[in-house]
């Protein structure tokens, strides 16, 4: 299927528009038309497909199905629940909010959050049709364990004491009162309701996302037409140690979510950066961009904002390391 991409892109760029295959442009905006129409299809149909299953699934249910749960099950419970519920920054203080007004630790918190804009369901189908299921399954599970552990040395720290007071006195509040959980009755939701719920939600997501994509298409367009073959392997390494940190650095001032990074990803594959560094780069652009840190200063302190940088900036690079090692055996 994925095939009929690239055989629309040849049509429309090479044949209707009569550009040079050989030339940069040409390959560029080849480049840009397979991966809009690739992407844009895909993400209408899996957003749907996934919201068909999970149609019964809101953050007030993981909410309350995270209360009064052990530290031990909680992280990786909320680590699960942020891989399989998609939230960009632009969600994370009301979710922040709902969750400490729960009493739910900050760790767990954290856990939810760090994992949830590292990994959603596009995301994973463009990275198996990228890398293959392999690659990509230890990428997932890499990204549950940025959660788990970010939110497990979180809570060791007593990070608590490092939110803004809004946030503490709420997850104060909510410890020294009796817990109420949500009554959120169960009923059978029929396929309509779904196909509404899925219609809905994959309207939503589209219309917050599709800017990224065209924007990383564009940015991966421009680096598969104009720069020139193995001039990025050259200038941050071919595989040596200190190309993933340089990565991930070069990836805070940017910005995107998972879906859009992932034709920066491809085009920097294909130009030869190394899979665990090229994955380096792209979570650091995703989850420890400029954008999220000043949306989360809202409910943290500095100190707080510093340490989670901190904790992210060397998780990237361990997972860099580790994708690196794990691409020439798998």
């Amino acid at each position: 299927m994925l095939q009929w991409f690239t055989t629309l892109a040849t049509w429309l760029v090479y044949e209707q528009l009569g550009l040079d295959s050989q030339s940069r442009l040409g390959q560029a905006l080849h480049f840009f038309a397979e991966d809009v129409s690739k992407i844009l299809v895909l993400l209408v149909v899996m957003i749907y497909l996934v919201a068909l299953a999970r149609a019964s699934l809101r953050v007030e249910r993981v909410r309350a199905f995270l209360e009064g749960r052990s530290r031990a099950s909680g992280y990786g419970l909320a680590s699960m629940f942020g891989a399989i519920t998609p939230f960009c920054s632009c969600s994370s203080i009301p979710v922040f909010l709902g969750f400490s007004s729960a009493g739910i630790p900050i760790g767990i918190t954290m856990a939810f959050l760090l994992t949830s804009p590292l990994i959603n369901e596009v995301a994973v189908v463009l990275l198996v049709s990228l890398l293959g299921w392999k690659l990509t399954l230890v990428y997932v599970l890499a990204g549950m364990l940025v959660g788990i552990l970010g939110g497990v040395l979180l809570d060791a720290l007593g990070a608590e004491r490092w939110l803004q007071s809004f946030a503490a006195d709420a997850l104060v509040r909510a410890r020294q009162q009796p817990q109420t959980r949500l009554n959120l009755p169960e009923q059978r939701i029929s396929w309509q309701e779904r196909h509404e719920f899925a219609r809905d939600e994959a309207f939503e997501i589209f219309g917050r996302v599709w800017k990224w994509v065209l924007i990383g298409v564009g940015m991966g367009a421009a680096l598969h037409g104009y720069v020139p073959e193995g001039w990025i392997a050259d200038h941050l390494g071919d595989g040596q140690w200190w190309s993933v940190p340089m990565a991930v650095l070069l990836g805070i001032p940017l910005y995107s979510n998972a879906t859009g990074v992932i034709p920066v990803m491809e085009s920097l594959i294909r130009h030869g950066l190394p899979v665990g560094t090229t994955l380096a780069f792209c979570m650091s652009t995703v989850a420890a961009s400029f954008p999220e840190f000043i949306l989360l200063k809202q409910v943290m302190q500095w100190r707080l904002l510093a340490l989670l940088l901190v904790i992210l900036l060397v998780s990237f690079t361990l997972m860099g390391w580790l994708l690196n090692l794990a691409a020439s055996w798998l």
